[in-house]
Formats: C-alpha cells, sequence, structure tokens
C-alpha cells in the first residue's frame, strides 16, 4: 500500500464505489437481457481487465496465499446467485420491493459479523439502522405506489435470498481480501467466481440466450466496466478498512444514487417522499460513519505510545 493510499479516508471509496454500482438497475432495463445473461456478461466482460490489473498488481505485492483465492472464488459464486435471483425478484415483485429485500443484507452482514467475527456494531450504527431503513422503502416508492406482483410469496422469496446471499458475498470477500495489499486480484477471482455461477444457474433454467444484439452488449459492456470493475474496485478496497457492518451500511447509499440516475437517464421523476427516503438515507448513513471515525480515533488517542 502506498503512503497515499494510507491516508485516504476508506469512507470515501466505499461511497463512491456505491455509486458506481447504483447504475445497474438503470444498466439491466436498458439491456434487456434475461436475469442469467445479465449476471453472466456482466462477470465476464469484466475479467480481462480486472485479470490485468491483478497480474500488475501481483508483481508489486507478490502473489496470494492460496486459501484467500478460494474465499474469493466461493465469494464471486454468492454474487453470482446474488445477481441471478435479484433480477428475478424485480420480476416478481417490481423494482420498489426488490430493492428494500435486496438491501436487508445490512442486517444479515452486521447479525453474521457481530456473532462469529465478535465485531459488534456501534451504538450510532445501531440507533441509524432503523432510520436508514425506512429511507430505503421511501425509496423503492413503496408507499405511493402499489407494491404487488404477479408472484408475491416467490418474488419475497427472491428477495430474502438475495439479501442472504449478498450478505455473504460482502463478508466472504473481505475476509479474503483482509491483507490490503491486493484489491484487484480477489476482486478479479470473485468476478470469475460470478460469472461461474451464473452460467450454471443460467443454464440450470434456461435462461442463458448467447445472442446478444448489439445495443444489449453495449450495456452489458457498461455495466460490467462501470459496476462490476470500477464500482467494485473501489468497494474492496475499503472492505478491508472498515469495519462489516459499516461497510454495508455504506453500500445502502447505492438506492439512493440510483433514484438519481434513473431520473436523469429514465426520466423518472422522483416523488417528494422518495427525495425524503433518499435524504434519510445519505443523512443517516454519514451520521453512523462519523460516529464510527470518532469511536476509532478516541480508541486511538487512549493507546499508550511507546517510551
Amino acid at each position: 500500500m502506498t503512503p497515499a493510499a494510507s491516508r485516504v479516508d476508506p469512507v470515501v471509496p466505499a461511497l463512491v464505489g456505491a455509486a458506481c454500482i447504483s447504475s445497474s438497475a438503470v444498466v439491466v432495463r436498458l439491456a434487456h437481457t434475461a436475469a442469467g445473461t445479465t449476471a453472466f456478461y456482466r462477470c465476464v466482460l469484466a475479467l480481462p481487465v480486472l485479470v490485468l490489473l491483478a497480474v500488475l498488481e501481483q508483481r508489486r505485492a507478490g502473489p496470494r496465499a492460496v486459501g484467500d483465492r478460494v474465499r474469493a472464488v466461493a465469494a464471486g459464486a454468492l454474487l453470482g446467485l446474488d445477481l441471478v435471483l435479484w433480477t428475478h425478484a424485480i420480476y416478481d415483485v417490481g423494482a420498489g420491493i426488490a430493492t428494500v429485500l435486496g438491501n436487508l443484507q445490512v442486517l444479515f452482514v452486521a447479525a453474521i459479523a457481530w456473532v462469529v467475527f465478535r465485531e459488534r456494531p456501534g451504538a450510532r450504527f445501531l440507533v441509524t439502522l432503523p432510520v436508514v431503513m425506512v429511507g430505503v422503502v421511501l425509496v423503492a416508492g413503496l408507499v405511493s405506489h402499489s407494491g404487488s406482483g404477479y408472484h408475491p410469496v416467490a418474488g419475497i422469496l427472491y428477495g430474502l435470498g438475495t439479501s442472504v446471499s449478498y450478505a455473504g458475498f460482502i463478508l466472504v470477500l473481505r475476509r479474503s481480501a483482509s491483507d490490503a495489499t491486493h484489491v484487484a486480484a480477489p476482486l478479479a477471482e470473485a468476478t470469475f467466481g460470478a460469472a461461474a455461477a451464473s452460467l450454471l444457474l443460467g443454464l440450470a433454467v434456461g435462461e442463458m440466450p448467447f445472442g446478444l444484439s448489439l445495443g444489449s452488449f453495449g450495456w452489458l459492456l457498461c455495466l460490467a466496466l462501470v459496476s462490476q470493475t470500477v464500482g467494485w474496485l473501489f468497494i474492496t478496497w475499503s472492505l478491508a478498512r472498515l469495519p462489516a457492518a459499516v461497510a454495508s451500511l455504506l453500500l445502502l447509499f447505492q438506492p439512493a444514487a440510483a433514484l438519481v440516475l434513473a431520473a436523469a437517464v429514465l426520466s423518472q421523476r422522483p416523488s417528494l417522499l422518495q427525495i425524503v427516503g433518499a435524504l434519510l438515507v445519505c443523512g443517516g448513513v454519514l451520521y453512523a460513519v462519523r460516529g464510527e471515525r470518532e469511536t476509532s480515533a478516541a480508541a486511538t488517542s487512549a493507546e499508550p505510545t511507546p517510551g
């Protein structure tokens, strides 16, 4: 890690990454491709750039441990499952409910990190979480629009499966990149695992048409470069430097950013309640993260200095 990188507040790259991946829903809609196809091409088209970056990174930082590589691929398999389930949830219950259900990952991440890794969330996190989740509900448009879908039970199950697999992906990827010296390599390995998992899932359910129109291919290439490459490079760098619960909370900035992007690209004007929801999400996230940084600074200052 370079001295300049060590001085960067990890919250900033995490928010930039969340803003990048917020484009996913809009680009998926513009691509008009099936769930398995979208997940597979998103990952496969990102691999050449990520592998090149991983090779250059390895020359500088050395090879990664085999165990970390295996964990990263396993994390990617969870991501592939998450991407396929999330798209199905959108089809069955609509984007609003699917957004809320998918963002329940923060609950699973906090609980698993607390029980398994002994990372107890701070008081501000516990106080802010309900406020932020209310904001996500408002951003998703559930209050001002009907949230019913064609298959509500299946859609809710898909959504819950999305949250669980997404939480697993975040935690396992974070553990595989815990040395903080490799960023591109764990993401490349995870993206490979996601491509393999989405391919197998797509073939299993008959959602893997390989023939794409030029327009769909272009949008999927954009999804691969902006979200899967740039966005997740920023997030992966931050995961090793933030508590798991805080990192997952920062990712809730994604639906608020997606609201702005949908208004700009798809001319979907947000309602007043959605704007209020976005303000709750952003304000709550910043409040919780500020509290975490103050706690960390206090703990550091309380440590005895050598000599």
